[in-house]
């Protein structure tokens, strides 16, 4: 799609007014983990926690921990959880399953309910009938009138709670009227569906007996949005942010995303941590480079994937997915070595040790940012739920902090001078080439790239 007009469709769009001094970026896991846990032991009225899972780990047993002391603090205060409903039902990728056991995390959330009188419900998201095909990828935790918003799940290695950290963003914002919209669309589109049911409860209804519900839901997940009483549009002068919603082919945060991009007149910056770009995306880069905008791309080493696996590891099918993203950036790269050359495409490669790499969002030019969980692939402009905050700064007040983010961001980057740096298929892992090989005969890595 063609973006005629994209600034004036950005203009248009409601938004919501801050101050400065509302917003604060965090720039490591641990504090952002140290955050959340101070934010719900303050919480008076409210802790609403959307997440793709919550993991039966250490770092997950103390966030359910601080939720459950807080309410045993404050038997008033409004708690809910809500999590996919797929992901929670399953043990991790590769473990065995056991017959008649609830697998995953849902059977931890059922014995720590049992302990606690099942005083903080957890709800399943199905956003899909199957995991493959579509999952709860809203992102947000509104913590009375603040909001936390990070692409980071509930676990160890999100919330760096032992050696490894998965690098995220990470955005405050203490706002009422945003955590107030974003916990409306909570209540009206999410817990109100006949398709969701509480986790923490013993025996939930099987995915195949809510089947219909599930496909309603979607439906209405394709309709829904974020409603507020918008005091200004984005043409203002006014620091302001947009809460953005959608779920499905052309949806309203994949049109923004594409409408940013058309916009930009100097500079886009984007975060990725598969290379695996919608075709409306590439399109727009490539028509921007076109225009003279300069564009910077900081994606993940192979190695600072979370699906990566040592060669010197046991091989399992879902470690070829690296290699994947790997030698798509390469083609996109040698598609664009003139640009590299001279510049004005700039291709940053993120690797800290062993420790991953899960960033995305967007910076165009110096009036706009996007933080978002939307991974910027065919999966996320498709298939997952997704939400994003589009911030407004034509003033530039958070110009300082913008700053220091990218600053902490591209410490641990290298920079592709030439395609070539990049390995081809022939250099990978035989293991990881056969199936390459395998899936490419077949043309099965195009149903790859966009489900995965």
């Amino acid at each position: 799609m063609r973006f005629q007009r994209p600034r004036s469709a950005l203009e248009q769009l409601p938004a919501i007014p801050m101050k400065p001094e509302s917003v604060k970026i965090l720039l490591s896991a641990a504090e952002y983990r140290q955050e959340l846990l101070k934010q719900i032991s303050k919480a008076k009225h409210r802790i609403y926690l959307c997440s793709l899972y919550l993991q039966h780990d250490e770092a997950g047993a103390q966030v359910l921990a601080a939720l459950y002391a807080a309410k045993a603090a404050r038997p008033a205060l409004d708690i809910a959880l809500l999590v996919d409903w797929h992901r929670a039902q399953r043990g991790l990728i590769g473990e065995a399953k056991q017959v008649g056991k609830m697998m995953g995390n849902a059977a931890w959330y059922q014995e720590q309910s049992a302990l606690h009188q099942g005083c903080i419900p957890i709800y399943g998201i199905p956003v899909q009938t199957s995991e493959l095909f579509g999952v709860l990828h809203l992102k947000g935790f509104v913590i009375d009138d603040g909001v936390i918003y990070s692409g980071a799940s509930i676990n160890n290695v999100y919330l760096h709670q032992q050696e490894k950290y998965r690098h995220d963003r990470y955005l405050l914002i203490q706002n009422a009227t945003l955590a107030n919209t974003m916990v409306d669309f909570i209540r009206r589109h999410l817990l109100c569906s006949a398709a969701v049911h509480r986790l923490d409860r013993i025996d939930p209804p099987g995915t195949r007996s809510i089947r219909a519900e599930i496909r309603d839901f979607r439906a209405n997940l394709k309709k829904a949005r974020y409603s507020f009483d918008a005091d200004i549009k984005q043409n203002t002068d006014v620091l302001s942010v947009s809460p953005l919603v959608g779920v499905g082919k052309n949806n309203p945060l994949n049109r923004v995303i594409c409408q940013l991009l058309a916009a930009s007149k100097k500079q886009i910056t984007i975060c990725t941590p598969y290379f695996n770009f919608p075709l409306a995306v590439t399109r727009e880069i490539n028509r921007a480079l076109k225009r003279g905008v300069k564009v910077d791309v900081i994606v993940g080493d192979k190695a600072a994937n979370d699906f990566y696996i040592p060669p010197d590891q046991p091989f399992k099918v879902i470690a070829a997915l690296p290699y994947l993203y790997e030698a798509n950036l390469r083609r996109f790269a040698k598609s664009h070595q003139s640009e590299i050359k001279h510049q004005q495409l700039n291709l940053h490669l993120w690797k800290d040790g062993d420790n991953t790499y899960h960033l995305k969002g967007m910076w165009i030019d110096e009036d706009y940012a996007l933080m978002t969980g939307n991974n910027l692939n065919p999966r996320a402009f498709r298939l997952d739920l997704e939400n994003a905050l589009l911030i407004h700064d034509p003033q530039h007040q958070l110009q300082n902090q913008r700053n220091a983010e990218l600053v902490s961001i591209m410490q641990h980057t290298s920079v592709i001078n030439h395609y070539r740096q990049l390995e081809k298929v022939r250099d990978y892992p035989h293991e990881v080439r056969k199936l390459l090989a395998r899936l490419s005969s077949v043309r099965l890595d195009r149903l790859a790239y966009r489900v995965l």
